[in-house]
């Protein structure tokens, strides 16, 4: 495979020349490594509405629990510690970024215990709860693996096969997930249903715990593999029990302000939601003229917390505008279809076994098909045009259903208006990951790709926390045209970020 050196910002003629072929190994890790993070994340995403939807929670309420997926656009906030801090005890043996997948994983596996077990949605706050934690424990999951593999594959030739097989295993596990819990769900009921992906959550951990010695990142080890074992779930469990106990903390405090500010199931949020949108550009904006003057020396270029980020401002100066309004807008389309499908298909007077049927057997090959074209037309193509057609795909991903709306209910029409979403939006996604990671500074692979991957999702979740408004005021199909269009709407930007290339590194 082939790629133009001057699309991929940071990469040389000669790195990409020379890019070696990924092991065989480290395409099975990172196959493991996307089914361990797609598997809970349908379960608290488009599951959780299906399930609120079914024990009749308001439509505008369960717009407010999209809000949930906030947590991956806000990840930044923890990402350096995962540059800067090991697990302790895990990582005597596996290393700092496996020591930090294995933890998340044990968090995941725990909250969606508890979530099953608080499935009757009788105590809507119990439930918003452990629907954090566990999206808490899959974006530090995706954090760690992200940083992981920007460390191993630095150019577009090492990322494109790797990063398919991270989408693979990732679409993968969301099919599974949503196949099993909505099918288990449908015959013996929400409990079981959770209980079933939980114990597939499981199962990779031991996996990794079983992995040779880890010494990608060239830290020394001490230790045997049991005493890393054994010292690193009692770290876990001390960590674990303190996420729960902060998480329950800041909880109680957001629904005291919210109970304070008059907000309810049948508020209006979409004006408070644009303002909010609007406010991170008018931010960055006003401070670019003191960031891109700022000496190496300067406290907030080299601070942990502060550095990483103030770094992708100072690199790219202002086209970083155009850049980050381009990645608001290019996922639009994907994530308020993870909000608004299952609403529609039920409404639609679908069951919900046979859309855990979609979402099983169609969903797996589509998506596959999809992030394997992606890869390639990310390395084949400039990446302006791959861009492009990703763009144009995801629209017509959202635009499927607005005919499936319309369709009169049979297997055929679901299953083709899945299959259409999911090849589209695997290959959008495929070709947004390789461009995301090629805008990072090796120097803070976890903190930058966080950053810039969380903030591609800020317009869009907030967008989906008044999913319940718009499809009040539009119904679902204005709701699906209006969300293929925003994400169309990403090619504006192109012509502006086409020639977008990093300034050198001074420090």
């Amino acid at each position: 495979m082939t790629a133009v050196a001057s699309d991929l910002p940071g990469a040389t003629v000669a790195d990409v020349a020379v890019a070696p072929r990924q092991p065989r190994s480290r395409l099975l890790l990172y196959l493991l490594l996307g089914f361990s993070a797609g598997l809970p994340f349908y379960m608290f995403s488009t599951v959780l509405s299906a399930r609120l939807f079914k024990h009749g929670v308001d439509i505008v309420l369960i717009g407010f629990f999209s809000w949930v997926s906030l947590l991956a656009t806000v990840k930044f906030l923890w990402a350096p510690l995962l540059d800067r801090f090991p697990v302790p005890g895990f990582a005597r043996f596996f290393g700092k970024r496996l020591g930090w997948i294995m933890l998340s994983q044990l968090g995941i596996f725990l909250s969606m215990v508890a979530m099953a077990f608080t499935s009757a949605d009788t105590n809507l706050p119990v439930v918003a709860l452990f629907a954090v934690l566990l999206a808490f424990w899959t974006t530090t999951l995706e954090v760690s693996a992200d940083a992981w593999r920007i460390e191993l594959a630095p150019t577009a030739e090492e990322q494109g096969p790797l990063t398919a097989a991270n989408l693979w295993g990732y679409r993968t596990a969301m099919a599974v997930s949503s196949l099993a819990a909505l099918t288990v769900a449908d015959h013996a009921g929400w409990v079981w249903g959770y209980l079933a992906v939980a114990l597939g959550a499981f199962l990779p951990l031991p996996i990794l715990a079983s992995m040779r010695r880890v010494d990608v990142d060239g830290e020394s080890r001490g230790g045997g593999r049991g005493i890393a074992l054994a010292t690193g779930l009692a770290a876990s469990a001390v960590v674990l029990a303190a996420s729960l106990l902060v998480t329950l903390a800041i909880g109680s405090l957001v629904l005291s302000a919210a109970a304070a500010l008059g907000i309810g199931p049948k508020t209006d949020v979409k004006t408070a939601v644009l303002v909010l949108c609007l406010l991170p550009f008018v931010i960055m904006a006003a401070a670019l003229p003191w960031i891109v003057a700022l000496p190496p020396t300067h406290w907030a270029r080299r601070s942990t917390w502060l550095g990483p980020y103030i770094d992708i401002f100072w690199r790219f100066r202002y086209t970083v505008l155009p850049l980050l309004g381009f990645v608001t807008f290019y996922r639009m389309g994907d994530v308020l279809t993870l909000w608004g499908v299952k609403p529609l298909e039920i409404a639609a007077k679908y069951d919900l076994t046979t859309m855990g049927i979609a979402d099983g057997f169609v969903t797996t090959p589509s998506s596959m098909a999809g992030v394997a074209l992606g890869a390639v037309l990310a390395v084949k193509l400039r990446m302006p045009w791959a861009l492009a057609i990703g763009a144009v795909c995801s629209a017509f991903g959202n635009w499927i259903f607005v005919w499936l709306w319309y369709a009169p209910p049979s297997g055929v029409a679901i299953y083709t208006a899945t299959a259409i979403d999911q090849f589209a939006h695997g290959l959008e996604g495929a070709i947004f990951v390789v461009y995301l990671s090629l805008l990072v500074n090796p120097k803070y692979p976890a903190a930058q790709y966080a950053f810039l991957s969380g903030f591609a999702f800020l317009l869009p979740r907030l967008l989906q926390g008044a999913g319940g408004n718009i499809v009040e005021a539009v119904g679902y199909d204005g709701f699906f045209w209006l969300s293929g269009t925003l994400s169309l709407a990403a090619v504006i930007f192109l012509p502006f970020i086409a020639g977008a290339k990093p300034r050198p590194d001074d420090s």
